[in-house]
């Protein structure tokens, strides 16, 4: 048997990218996948390691989209790949509903451990943030009594019936897609670099509008992304969600932290809830907890995750023991604190780079993020028009450059970075390099 081996954690360019084998299998694909279903980068991907992805021509790509923040801990980290292999020869899938394993109570005693919410806590696996925010939803509102829900401007909750309703942007996830669902309302957020406000004032001024538009006594819970990202990696003011989550405690209002994006060591702590001071009474995790295997978790406080009764929660793949045992390898990494050591210095020494490149370009208008969750917004400095333009003009570059970026924000012209905790020092600087020649070359 051939050993395996390592792939050079540097980014290598040896054709076109999209290379002539992705250019053929783009054909395939055109010729047998629906067209809802998107690409952000044509080239097809035959292995990924650390922070590369290698492509079928041979190109080596740095990845800052990690799957959108799935790969958190890293592509094929090996021992994420050791417990999934591990538990494949032993079984695949039982059901926790019809015969219980160990791995599930395992990882819902870990979600307890790294909660950010006093008192017994308890969870609920399924499968995908979006499944986790409905079930939230639903929780919640059995808890209360009530069937409103708060979401705020510039939200991303998911793409299904009830998530695409509480997402902000209608185009493309909800428009023409019929009945929107019901009870949902849309309320002003922080966003520091368009309104001014300090967390106070713009705490202030979304409860004023729950409480004329909603009222206090119909709303069962409000969910917020501590730092947005669909939206726009938009970081709120100091201050901001611990007052609405100490408005919704008064008020009898479940207030749901969305960490599908944030979560996991994404921001340098495990949940980034901990660093804005923010305690919610339910929090969500998907993306990062598992390596890329499927699964998610909703964790809240026992009294209101019992709410529902025996038999009310689940479903057929809930909990899979496969992506279980990899989210006891990726919790077995966060107790050693290392991938949160590394969020940070990839927010400081990449984020030191964003800046000196705002420096030098003005119309990046913030550079802001915790953590390996960065962005920049970019705005015409003298008009403060979104520049949608630019930001295309740079992934484009990029990706024809071996560096994978995406977009973001309601006018898409914010650029994202969600790289994996294995972007060296050396990628970093590559990186940057990269996006200097993009951003010159796109007359910014």
């Amino acid at each position: 048997m051939n050993e395996k081996v390592a792939v050079a954690q540097e980014r290598r360019v040896v054709t076109a990218i999209p290379g002539p084998k992705s250019q053929a299998l783009m054909e395939r694909r055109a010729a047998a996948l629906s067209t809802g279903i998107g690409c952000a980068l044509p080239a097809f991907i035959e292995r990924a390691e650390g922070a590369i992805l290698v492509d079928v021509d041979g190109n080596h790509i740095v990845d800052m989209g990690s799957g959108i923040g799935v790969t958190t801990i890293g592509h094929s980290n090996p021992e994420v790949v050791a417990a999934a292999k591990a538990q494949l020869d032993k079984f695949t899938h039982t059901l926790i509903t019809v015969s219980p394993y160990e791995s599930y109570v395992a990882v819902c005693e870990q979600l307890a451990k790294y909660a950010p919410i006093s008192g017994p806590v308890k969870s609920l696996l399924i499968n995908s943030g979006a499944e986790a925010v409905e079930n939230a939803v639903k929780i919640a509102r059995k808890y209360t009594g009530r069937n409103a829900v708060a979401v705020l401007d510039c939200a991303y909750h998911g793409r299904t019936s009830l998530t695409s309703t509480m997402t902000h942007k209608a185009v493309p996830y909800s428009q023409g897609f019929g009945p929107r669902a019901t009870d949902i309302f849309r309320v002003p957020n922080s966003y520091p670099l368009h309104d001014g406000l300090s967390g106070e004032e713009a705490a202030k001024r979304t409860i004023k509008y729950i409480e004329k538009t909603i009222t206090a006594s119909d709303l069962a819970c409000f969910i917020a992304e501590p730092i947005q990202g669909e939206g726009g990696f938009v970081v709120p003011a100091e201050g901001y969600l611990p007052t609405i989550a100490e408005w919704c405690r008064e008020n009898g209002v479940v207030f749901i932290a969305d960490e599908v994006q944030s979560g996991i060591a994404r921001t340098g702590t495990v949940y980034a809830s901990e660093q804005l001071g923010l305690e919610p009474d339910i929090i969500l995790t998907a993306k990062g907890i598992a390596g890329g295997m499927p699964i998610s978790a909703v964790t809240g406080r026992a009294e209101i995750m019992d709410c529902t009764g025996p038999g009310t929660l689940g479903g057929t793949f809930a909990g899979n023991p496969v992506s279980c045992a990899a989210a006891e390898a990726v919790f077995e990494q966060i107790a050693t604190g290392k991938p949160m050591e590394e969020a940070k210095r990839i927010e400081q020494n990449f984020g030191a780079g964003l800046r000196k490149l705002q420096q030098k370009y003005p119309v990046i208008a913030e550079v802001r993020g915790l953590g390996a969750m960065l962005a920049v917004e970019l705005l015409d400095p003298e008009t403060k028009e979104p520049r949608k333009d630019i930001v295309d003009a740079v992934i484009k570059y990029a990706g024809e450059h071996g560096v994978l970026l995406l977009n973001a924000g309601l006018d898409y012209n914010v650029l994202r970075f969600l790289p994996s905790l294995a972007f060296t020092d050396e990628l970093i600087a590559d990186v940057l390099g990269v996006l200097d020649e993009a951003f010159a070359a796109a007359g910014a």
